[in-house]
C-alpha cells in the first residue's frame, strides 16, 4: 500500500510479501542508505517476521527471505522479529545481522541466519514504539557499519561493524518484508542514499566484476529439531478425553457403592 507519507510493505496480517527497490544500479563505491521505518502489530510476545534492506545483483524476485529471492548475490542486512532458532540462543529479538551471499548460501530461517551471518548483529527493540526509528547501513572501505537511531534521541548507535566485506559496483538496492502465522506492519518512511566517497577511491581496484566476499563468518549454533506434533487427531483427543472422564465418575461410584456396603455391614453388626 503507497499513501503520502509511508508504503506499507505488509500489513499485520498473516502471509505476506511486499518490497521496493530502485530502478537504477548503485555506482557509488562508499555510501550509507539511511531508512526511516516503523514496525507495528497488535501481537504483544509473538509477531513476525521482519524485513531486509538489500543491496543484490538480482532486483524485485519474490522468494522466501524475507519477501525476496533466497540464494541470492550480494548483501542482505536483516531485522528479523522472531526467533525461529529453536536451539540455545544468546540474544533475544528483534535482532539485526548481515549476510554476504556469492549466490550459493541458503539463508535458513530454521537457524535465524545465524550459520552465515557476519559477526554478531545486536539486539533493537524498534517494535510499537510511539517516535521515529531509523537503521543506517553504511558502506565504506570494505567496512560494513548498522547503526540505529531508536531511542528519540536523533543520535545512530553502533550495532556492529564488520571489516574485510567486498561488495561489486553496479548492484541494486532494495527493502522487503513478509508476515507467515505470526504478523506484524511493516511501513517504509522514507529511504534516503549517501555519497561517502573520498578522494582515495580512485586508486582502488575495479569493483564492477568482482563477486560478493567477507573474510569472517559466526560460527554456526546446533539445531535442534522441534517435538514432533501428536498423531492424534482431534476427534481421537476428544473420545479418549470423554473415556478418561467416564472412567474417572465409574470408579468414583462404584468406590461410593463400595463405601455404603461396608457401613451397612458395620450396622448389622452393632445391632
Amino acid at each position: 500500500m503507497v499513501t503520502n507519507n509511508y508504503i506499507r510493505l505488509t500489513a499485520d496480517a498473516q502471509s505476506l510479501r511486499g518490497a521496493i527497490w530502485n530502478k537504477a544500479p548503485c555506482y557509488l563505491r562508499n555510501w550509507e542508505m539511511q531508512i526511516h521505518f516503523k514496525v507495528h502489530g497488535r501481537g504483544k510476545d509473538l509477531f513476525g517476521d521482519g524485513f531486509v534492506f538489500w543491496y543484490v545483483k538480482e532486483p524485485m524476485q519474490e522468494g522466501d527471505v524475507f519477501g525476496s529471492k533466497d540464494f541470492f548475490t550480494g548483501l542482505a542486512v536483516v531485522m528479523d522479529t522472531y526467533s525461529n532458532h529453536n536451539g540455545p540462543h544468546n540474544h533475544g529479538h528483534p535482532y539485526i545481522s548481515a549476510m554476504v551471499n556469492n549466490g550459493t548460501l541458503h539463508y535458513d530461517h530454521d537457524r535465524d541466519g545465524t550459520h552465515t551471518q557476519l559477526s554478531s548483529g545486536c539486539v533493537s527493540k524498534f517494535r510499537n514504539l510511539d517516535h521515529d526509528t531509523y537503521i543506517s547501513i553504511q558502506y565504506v572501505h570494505d567496512t560494513l557499519t548498522v547503526m540505529t537511531d531508536i531511542e528519540n534521541k536523533q543520535v545512530f548507535k553502533e550495532c556492529f561493524s564488520v571489516a574485510g566485506v567486498k561488495l561489486p559496483l553496479g548492484y541494486f538496492l532494495g527493502v522487503s518484508a513478509a508476515t507467515g502465522d505470526l504478523t506484524d506492519g511493516h511501513d517504509i518512511i522514507s529511504l534516503k542514499m549517501y555519497d561517502l566517497s573520498t578522494p582515495d577511491d580512485d586508486i582502488l581496484e575495479d569493483r564492477i566484476n568482482i563477486m560478493p566476499s567477507a573474510s569472517f563468518f559466526e560460527p554456526p549454533r546446533d539445531h535442534v529439531e522441534d517435538p514432533k506434533p501428536s498423531s492424534l487427531t482431534t476427534w481421537k483427543k476428544v473420545v479418549l478425553l470423554v473415556f478418561g472422564v467416564i472412567t474417572i465418575c465409574g470408579c468414583v461410584f462404584i468406590g461410593g457403592l463400595f463405601y455404603t456396603k461396608q457401613k451397612e455391614q458395620q450396622r448389622k453388626r452393632f445391632y
